[in-house]
């Protein structure tokens, strides 16, 4: 029997418009009866990492619950439609409120700011009905027209839900469900530009503040309100004197296994796209994260993946990730000399774990303040995860989740070295290399690989990437792996001023005393491919064998009848 046609729409995240055009979708509408049915919360807050699915999640609740939308059809055969009851009470009975932060980013307070009234605009704009109703009060439409065209006060934009919240339920007799998607990235993007000579961060937390308190605090006009973001920020940032008021984090059981793909979902979307043999590449690549007792797979590099090999077969995992989250963070750590965490990076980085006390408590602008904290946002952002399920402890043991992510960890490192690397070392291995003193070359490229953060196990192509990234900066041109003679050597490095040439090969020894007889290898090896044949017009080629074991190096220069 033929399989139905598998369809994936990467990066729709407009429920409608996903079942509409028959996009693949992985059934969460079960949360639906869980968050109405089975708590009591009158505010419920949700963190995840950023592509989690929270954007397309709450665009399902928006579809479901809005009095303004008739979606029976969308959701028929979705598990939801066997809670008849429930859906006779709350498919398409409440106004509903939706809006999202995500675009409020700017380098300035007045850029950002203005995009946040554009977001409250465009929500207005979406409900014109709401300002010809009779029902509606003469001073809210008013308001409502100042907010509509982006003339609002700060005051207006304070209470700017609320006032629509209250025109909703004056329209439709019924209160409100409130819907906020990443309501903490203007605050994220603040404290990123929060610069000794841009200070914006205070000035739009008391916004996003007044905001929040209004719509949600005491608001009779309330049903109930589901906010998500990236970060699990203390309640008193925001959320202070809030009733009812519950958050959901990485940390948390329950709701764990609705952001994220679980294994039979993969499994599922697998045999849907006829893929099945990719399975172990995937959760090699994607999987690993660990939210609650649910270990689950980022569902956007899943189905960006999968999108790729519907195309092509053997296309092969790559990093989909690294373009759409702010990875500063890690850069930000790595570079912080008080923490001293450079031995616990390589550790993660080597696939190894580390135990850290955790803090749930953040602010943005505390982010930066301690150790702790920074490994608390490396953890609910998504760069790391717990090892075990089990209960939710302070202290909890922290790995990289999967390859994926260890890509990031290792771009970012060498990234790090290469705009840190101490100069004076870097100047007097190459003063060293030029000549021809190898004991002073190896020592300092020890001290080099001292200052570095070393990853992969020490696998032979980091040090060729320490290589290359050591000569960064020197005003020397260096090619690496380019064929020459009869092979590729490691690293060339020529100095046409002078007309002279560098070539290292550079081997991986198994225990500090192969080092000499590696070493020897690595000339012999640049004897046999005639590495140094074609250098036409430079007066000196000097060749080098570098042998590496952990931190240590030793190098050796080819000498006159070298026959290895």
């Amino acid at each position: 029997m033929k399989k139905p046609e598998f369809f994936v729409s990467v990066g729709e995240s407009d429920f409608e418009n996903l079942r509409r055009s028959q996009g693949y979708y992985v059934d969460k509408t079960d949360i639906l009866y869980e968050l109405v049915e089975n708590t009591k919360n009158k505010v419920t807050l949700f963190t995840r990492p950023r592509r989690f699915g929270k954007t397309l999640m709450m665009s399902m609740l928006s579809n479901f619950f809005s009095v303004r939308k008739n979606h029976k059809d969308i959701f028929d055969g979705l598990k939801i439609s066997a809670y008849k009851e429930f859906c006779g009470k709350w498919m398409n009975q409440y106004p509903v409120l939706f809006l999202s932060f995500k675009d409020v980013e700017a380098a300035e307070f007045a850029v950002a700011y203005d995009k946040l009234k554009a977001v409250i605009a465009d929500v207005c704009k979406r409900m014109p009905d709401l300002a010809d109703s009779d029902a509606v009060d003469t001073d809210d439409r008013k308001l409502f027209a100042r907010l509509k065209a982006q003339d609002g006060s700060v005051s207006d934009i304070q209470n700017s839900l609320k006032i629509l919240m209250r025109m909703m339920c004056a329209v439709y007799g019924k209160r409100v469900i409130l819907l906020i998607d990443e309501y903490d990235v203007p605050l994220a993007n603040a404290d990123e530009k929060n610069t000794a000579a841009n200070k914006f961060y205070s000035s739009m937390l008391d916004i996003v503040r007044g905001i929040m308190s209004t719509a949600l605090k005491d608001n009779e006009f309330l049903e109930f309100s589901v906010i998500t973001g990236c970060l699990h920020i203390a309640k008193e940032s925001i959320f202070t004197g809030m009733n009812n008021f519950a958050s959901y984090s990485v940390l948390d059981e329950d709701f764990s296994g609705y952001f994220g793909f679980s294994g039979d979902e993969v499994r599922k979307i697998l045999s849907a796209a006829d893929r099945e043999d990719k399975e172990e590449l995937i959760k090699t690549w994607y999987n690993g994260y660990l939210f609650g007792n649910s270990y689950v797979y980022c569902p956007w590099d899943v189905m960006n993946y999968v999108s790729a090999l519907r195309k092509r077969k053997d296309a092969v995992p790559k990093n989909y990730w690294k373009n759409t989250s702010h990875n500063g963070i890690l850069l930000t750590f790595a570079e912080r000399t008080d923490f001293k965490v450079k031995g616990k990076f390589e550790t993660l980085m080597n696939g190894g774990s580390i135990v850290q006390k955790i803090s749930d408590g953040l602010t943005y602008d505390t982010l930066h303040s301690s150790e702790e904290n920074l490994w608390s946002v490396l953890l609910m952002t998504g760069y790391l995860t717990r090892t075990d399920a089990g209960e939710a402890e302070e202290t909890l043991r922290l790995r990289i989740p999967n390859r994926e992510i260890a890509t990031i960890f290792e771009d970012t490192v060498v990234k790090l070295f290469r705009e840190t690397i101490d100069f004076s070392t870097q100047k007097a291995m190459m003063e060293a290399l030029w000549r021809g003193d190898e004991e002073e070359a190896g020592r300092r490229i020890s001290d080099l690989l001292w200052k570095t953060i070393s990853y992969n196990d020490y696998h032979e192509n980091y040090y060729h990437a320490f290589l290359a990234g050591a000569f960064v900066g020197l005003g020397y041109e260096v090619e690496s792996n380019k064929e020459m003679g009869l092979g590729r050597p490691d690293i060339v490095l020529k100095d046409d001023d002078n007309r002279r040439v560098i070539l290292i090969e550079a081997k991986k020894s198994a225990k500090a005393e192969n080092l000499d007889k590696d070493c020897d290898a690595a000339l012999a090896q640049i004897v046999r491919e005639k590495y140094a044949e074609g250098f036409y017009g430079y007066e000196q080629v000097l060749c080098y064998g570098a042998a590496f074991f952990q931190k240590k190096a030793k190098i050796k220069k080819l000498k006159q009848g070298f026959e290895g």
